[in-house]
């Protein structure tokens, strides 16, 4: 029998976990960059940083052959946390007479951060299939856990922006660095074990082999699965070309500032993040994921006619009436974004196999940014080209099939009213 508490914080603390990683490599290395006047087309390629989370399901059925996953989740968080110190370590460098060359070794530290924080996502995904077995408890804390990941999105984006603004770079990545340290310990003596240890046994590489056959076998024998695969990486991909170059839009478009950006994210994007997630779940819970991903998909298509407004607008975060507006769509961007999380990932959950959990939800969510990260990584020379007005209106049109391919795929529904 679970004990709520517990599984609460459990769920809760790997899933902060596993976002403050992501926006480190994702988020706070464009503000970094950009804060250091790098251009828009160079800026653009830091989304090819997001091609582990792609390629990651190719790795991941190493965790389910190998040790536990509360084991590797415990190892990879130990590496993060190093490799989160050596760039403060840099960074604090950064302003010698030689800044380029710095620039540069972050920039490698950060594919290398990239590709284990990657690893992280794979166990601690697969963590949580492992404890919540049945779809209702899925359900019943994917709130938890997209609020959780979110609260860690805000932190990144408001907490460590803020000391960059008000301090420096290396404070702000060591304050990264501390507190996914404090993760590490709570985690070494909270995670439940779940799993039998199965390192210690010989595993032929037969037994390998055939592991890793299955585990892609198994997924691509689903019901309409050319159907689902496309679903999963167009469902999001407007709003992710929107996010894109989101960081130097508000920055150099707008002037937004480094000290006025964490606080966006941290009081107006909070409160908004956290809404759009619990609602979003508690709408997919109440009504089923069938009848609640129609209003929740177009909600947050939305968004990105309201950020086109914005490009065409322009107003400048140094007036009070500028301000005011950019943080009201700022507001909606972050809830309408948060609530179609929920249903993406209640979705790809029910993909999965039992018996390959860590490789399933690897293959689903790296599938689900293919298409943002190719397009993301030369949305910088697109903004050079055509502009921001016409980067986010790529975005919406990019939005409309996977409305379209609502009308075939399987939702494979547990709690029909």
């Amino acid at each position: 029998m679970k004990k709520p508490f517990r599984t609460s914080l459990w769920v809760a603390s790997t899933y902060f976990a596993e976002g403050l990683p992501y926006m480190i490599v994702r988020f706070m290395s464009s503000v970094f960059f950009t804060d250091m006047g790098v251009r828009e087309a160079l800026l653009g390629f830091i989304n090819f940083l997001g091609i582990p989370w792609n390629l990651k399901f190719l790795w991941a059925p190493f965790l389910d052959i190998f040790g536990t996953k509360r084991g590797w989740m415990l190892k990879i968080q130990f590496l993060i946390t190093v490799l989160v110190f050596v760039i403060a370590f840099f960074a604090g460098l950064v302003g010698n007479p030689d800044p380029g060359s710095i620039l540069y070794i972050i920039a490698f530290l950060f594919v290398g951060l990239a590709f284990i924080a990657a690893t992280n996502d794979i166990s601690i995904d697969a963590y949580y299939l492992e404890g919540l077995t049945n779809k209702e408890d899925q359900a019943a804390y994917s709130g938890l856990r997209v609020m959780a990941y979110r609260i860690a999105v805000v932190y990144a984006r408001s907490v460590l922006v803020a000391v960059a603004g008000f301090v420096n770079w290396f404070w702000s990545f060591s304050a990264g660095a501390a507190t996914m340290l404090l993760f590490l310990l709570l985690h070494k003596f909270l995670l439940p074990k779940f799993e039998a240890e199965r390192v210690k046994r010989h595993v032929a590489f037969a037994e390998v082999k055939r592991s890793f056959s299955e585990s892609f076998l198994s997924y691509i024998r689903q019901e309409k699965f050319v159907l689902a695969i496309l679903f999963a990486a167009t469902y999001k991909l407007g709003d992710e070309i929107l996010f894109s170059m989101n960081t130097p839009f508000l920055m150099r478009e707008l002037a937004v500032t480094k000290t006025q950006l964490s606080w966006l994210a941290g009081i107006i994007g909070s409160l908004a993040t956290i809404a759009g997630a619990m609602i979003g779940a508690w709408w997919i819970k109440k009504a089923s994921l069938k009848r609640a991903i129609w209003p929740i998909t177009i909600i947050m298509n939305v968004n990105i006619l309201v950020y086109i407004l914005l490009s065409e607008l322009r107003p400048q975060a140094y007036t009070s009436g500028g301000l005011a507006l950019i943080a009201g769509i700022y507001a909606y961007e972050n809830f309408a974004a948060n609530l179609g999380t929920p249903a993406l990932m209640i979705y790809l959950m029910r993909l999965c196999n039992p018996a390959y959990k860590a490789a399933h939800f690897a293959i689903g969510s790296a599938v689900m940014s293919l298409g943002a990260i190719v397009l993301g990584g030369f949305a910088g020379i697109i903004v050079e080209q055509l502009g921001y007005t016409n980067l986010f209106i790529m975005g919406f049109i990019a939005a409309i099939p996977s409305m379209i391919l609502l009308f075939f795929i399987p939702m494979h529904e547990s709690d029909k009213k």
